[in-house]
């Protein structure tokens, strides 16, 4: 005997009463977008979110999203509120920015919150013509809104300009040198990502189809948003508040680092779930085409690559840098003797090798003739100091620096730098580098 169904069908003028009741809060900030000067503040964005989340599960719950009538109606809803998690995003960046201490000039601080305000305008000017196409369709579905608006009041911010002395006592973390070096690893790793696909490039308008989604779409920006989070809870949980961040001045900088590419990926995340969800290149049908041609598609493309994602890069590279001075802070310094490769010394092949290793580590490391000192970094300091090493017939030199990178390097040497064979498994890293590059 087949199972008796749990849910009602309603008509449609049932439903009306039910979706008026709900779509009180949802117009009133609507009426509050159409007042004259409208302040959005960050208190105003998270009011956004979480009425159009209720709203949005309202309809969700009556199975909005399966009915001809209010399947459009529905997904201008979502629509809203994933441009108010975006903007959210952006705004917190905005007002906090001056307390990131990322160390740029006037001009860069001018260039990045010019960019970001114009990229918020966006935002505003999208959700406004996304309501404005919600208020058409209501009257079209014979259903009025409320003429109520929210009050300005609500979402005043008060500008915060006294605050507690920071005297809490340091904590105490268990292993706190090697999670502090763990962390800045596992940034580097993030701004590997970055480097090696090139994600951001500004681009023209040309390219930015080619983008989104093959190269990076909502799952990708949500993995890499995942790892700036784990390190950031990482920071939170074992460097907050102790010593170490009190005494070292990169530490310090590394959080503000930290938050940016953070907001800026979780804007990229919802953005591009927009962009794959509604886009009509993307997914075809008449929902997906009334939802494209409300937002411009290339204004949409251009934010979320030539803003996002190029900051993101930008301020993950800088941390980078930061991270790199971190690990080498930390480090304890030794040297290993080592065999000059066999026969030609250190040309290109070897030096590539090296400077690949070593920068993959991220720490300093040096090889050493009597007092000169050839940065590891750098393919050409390599070659340089193996002119040097000709001249002088050595058959060893010295390296100095990392106990880490030593050994990689050594492991290397022991193969006469991967002259006349393969790199060996051990040293793996080094051939996915060598193919990249």
């Amino acid at each position: 005997m087949a199972s008796e169904s749990i849910d009602k069908i309603i008509t449609n003028e049932e439903f009306l009463p039910l979706v008026q009741k709900a779509s009180l809060e949802f117009f009133k900030i609507y009426n509050f977008f159409l007042s004259d000067s409208p302040e959005f503040t960050k208190k105003f964005y998270s009011n956004l979110m979480n009425e159009s989340d209720h709203f949005e599960i309202f309809f969700d719950d009556h199975g909005a999203r399966q009915n001809k009538a209010w399947t459009f109606f529905a997904e201008l809803v979502a629509s809203v509120r994933n441009f108010a998690i975006a903007s959210f995003q952006l705004r917190h960046l905005i007002d906090r920015y001056p307390d990131y201490n990322t160390g740029e000039s006037e001009n860069e601080k001018s260039e990045f919150l010019a960019e970001a305000n114009k990229t918020l305008n966006f935002f505003n000017e999208s959700i406004k013509s996304l309501f404005n196409a919600a208020d058409f369709e209501a009257r079209s579905l014979n259903f009025g809104i409320t003429k109520d608006k929210i009050s300005s009041e609500e979402f005043k911010e008060v500008a915060v300009n006294k605050r507690l002395p920071h005297n809490a006592d340091e904590e105490i973390v268990r292993d706190e040198e090697e999670r502090i070096l763990e962390l800045s690893r596992k940034y580097r790793k993030v701004s590997k990502i970055f480097r090696e696909e090139n994600l951001g490039k500004k681009r023209g308008d040309n390219e930015l189809l080619d983008l989104i989604p093959l190269k990076i779409d909502e799952k990708k920006a949500q993995k890499i948003k995942n790892m700036v989070h784990g390190v950031q809870s990482d920071y939170d949980t074992y460097v907050k508040n102790t010593s170490a961040e009190k005494t070292n001045e990169h530490l310090k900088k590394l959080r503000g680092f930290i938050s940016l590419p953070l907001h800026l990926m979780e804007m990229v995340r919802w953005l591009s779930h927009f962009y794959e969800r509604h886009e009509d290149e993307i997914r075809k049908g008449e929902v997906k085409g009334k939802i494209a041609s409300i937002i411009d598609k290339n204004v949409l493309l251009d934010r979320i690559v030539n803003f996002a994602l190029y900051y993101s890069d930008r301020y993950l590279q800088k941390g980078n840098a930061i991270a790199e001075k971190i690990l080498t802070s930390y480090v304890k310094n030794i040297k290993y003797e080592l065999p000059v490769p066999h026969p030609v010394g250190f040309h290109a092949r070897p030096a590539t090798y090296i400077s690949l290793i070593v920068n993959e580590h991220g720490t300093d490391v040096y090889l050493v003739i009597d007092s000169q000192r050839f940065n590891a970094k750098s393919v050409l300091s390599i070659m340089e100091a193996g002119g040097l090493i000709a001249d002088r017939g050595l058959k060893t030199v010295v390296f100095e620096g990392d106990k880490r990178v030593l050994d990689d390097i050594k492991i290397l040497s022991e193969h006469n730098y991967c002259e006349e064979c393969d790199i060996p498994r051990e040293l793996n890293y080094v051939r996915i580098l060598r193919n990249i590059a």
